[in-house]
């Protein structure tokens, strides 16, 4: 009973504009999973769209809305959070709506990008209102709202969209445009400014510590490794739903629904369902399970169970099985994510820790922009030349031998790649965790090689873009000047860094 009034008390504690934020959450979050549960797919069997153009779409659109983060919680602590409210959702109804009403590859690209600064932009100002509008003492069970909003979205939307894309493909990005329109009234009318900070960072300090952060190699270093889980959790944004449409007999999971009594058709939407579901049924029960546990464990633990969702995939074709790597992969994402933001806290300098943190998120950039196209380069060149007729996975016929090989080859290179992360993370815990002058060096010397062969393979694809091939895939012109730009920056950055420690030791000696 005591404990009950606690929670009441708990509850009431909260201003309004938490709740809003929670609430704007909720809406947004369930228009951009509820799109991207069934984007590959619309683009790919609707619009007749290759994969490989699909994943440099998608991995360009999602690397975007990691890296704004960093712009947006700057412009909302100098503008306000409700005019930067106002401006996100202002941005993600007009992409939704113009996604839904076009065709071409272009526009669609370009709109995706709206939606991407939308959303980038978005996430800190709801992440700020929750740190600015709870307490020491509410702190932990405020953000334990936040997220389970977050996958709440995430589990409700698709199932709409379940329903909707029925009648037409393009209703689920109107009906996105419109969650997000809806918002426009409670942050013009209901939200209010949580108190900003007085010492407001203008942008030139921003990227100042963005530069910072940069090039510090040991950080960096990091990144790249934990960024190899991601990119094979990327794929369940193409290649899982491919795999599904195109393998998968899904008629076991519907006869036992409706054994149940429950209509239901699975489909392309209910991998994120399967997502969000496991962590809002999981999260409380496995937070205290390793709640005593050391951090690198954790996180080891939580890649080996990630990747394992892919490594299931290997035996057998069943969509049970299918079910099984899905929640897998659920339950190793909320094991080893929260622990890797602890170790980025272990790991920065102490009086940087906040800094670090607002830059932690840049895993994505890779996971996204490499684990998306790979996937779909690897999916077109394996699985699409064995690919069974619709009417084949329809009626359930076996795979075929070559198929089945196939696909086991396809998913064993997510399960290696995913299993990557382990190796190196031990590695990195052994060799660079301690901030030394040799942990620091060694980082450096590894970051300026990954720096350099961005460099080369970005020379080598615009070349053969332009004048090896009778045609000129533009695509790949685009990702060769996304290399060329990654590399030249951080070998900028690292000459920077070296040739500034190089004085400082020439001043102390």
């Amino acid at each position: 009973m005591v404990d009950k009034e606690k929670k009441k008390n708990l509850l009431r504690s909260f201003p309004r504009a938490f709740w809003m934020a929670n609430l704007m959450e909720l809406f947004e979050r369930g228009a951009y999973h509820g799109m991207n549960s069934v984007l590959a797919v619309y683009l790919v069997k609707v619009l007749f769209f290759r994969e490989q153009a699909v994943g440099f779409l998608q991995g360009f659109v999602y690397a975007l809305t990691y890296v704004l983060p960093i712009l947006g919680g700057a412009l909302a602590e100098r503008l306000g959070y409700r005019k930067m409210l106002l401006f996100c959702f202002s941005l993600l109804t007009m992409g939704y709506f113009a996604v839904g009403s076009f065709s071409s590859y272009g526009m669609i690209f370009a709109f995706l990008l709206v939606v991407a600064t939308g959303s980038g932009m978005f996430k800190p100002i709801i992440s700020g209102t929750i740190v600015k509008t709870t307490t020491k003492e509410t702190g932990g069970f405020g953000f334990s709202l936040y997220y389970w909003t977050i996958n709440l979205g995430g589990f409700l939307a698709p199932l709409w969209m379940s329903y909707i894309k029925g009648f037409n493909w393009r209703y689920v990005f109107f009906s996105s445009g419109a969650w997000c329109f809806f918002m426009l009234i409670p942050s013009a009318f209901l939200f209010k400014d949580p108190e900003r900070s007085e010492n407001r960072q203008p942008i030139r300090q921003v990227l100042k510590e963005a530069i910072l952060v940069l090039s510090d190699s040991r950080f960096m270093l990091l990144i790249v490794v934990y960024s190899t889980f991601w990119i094979s959790y990327f794929q369940l944004y193409g290649p899982v739903l491919w795999y599904l449409r195109d393998f998968i007999y899904r008629s076991p999971v519907d006869k036992f629904m409706a054994s149940l009594g429950i209509p239901f058709g699975f489909d392309v939407e209910h991998v994120t369902v399967i997502n969000a579901a496991a962590i809002i049924l999981l999260i409380v029960p496995i937070s205290r399970a390793i709640k005593k546990i050391k951090t690198l464990p954790v996180i080891a633990a939580g890649v080996i169970i990630g990747s394992a969702g892919f490594g299931v995939l290997v035996f057998s074709s069943s969509p049970w099985i299918f079910i099984l790597g899905m929640v897998l992969l659920s339950i190793g994402e909320m094991v080893a994510h929260p622990q890797y933001y602890n170790y980025i806290g272990m790991i920065a300098p102490r009086d940087k820790v906040a800094v670090y943190m607002g830059y932690s998120f840049l895993y994505g950039v890779g996971g996204s922009l490499i684990g998306s196209n790979v996937g779909a380069i690897l999916y077109e060149k394996i699985l699409k030349p064995v690919t069974p007729s619709p009417e084949a996975v329809t009626a359930g016929v076996p795979l075929t031998a070559a198929a089945f090989n196939q696909a086991k080859l396809f998913w064993i290179i997510f399960f290696i790649i995913g299993l990557s992360c382990v190796i190196g993370m031990f590695i990195y815990n052994r060799f660079f965790a301690q901030d030394t002058p040799l942990s620091n060096r060694r980082a450096w010397k590894i970051m300026f090689g990954i720096y350099i062969l961005f460099v080369g393979a970005g020379i080598y694809f615009f070349v053969y873009s332009l004048f090896l091939t009778t045609e000129i895939p533009w695509r790949t012109v685009v990702q060769s000047l996304i290399m060329l730009g990654v590399g030249a920056g951080g070998i900028m950055i690292s000459l920077r860094k070296g040739s500034t420690e190089a004085k400082m030791t020439s001043l102390n000696n």
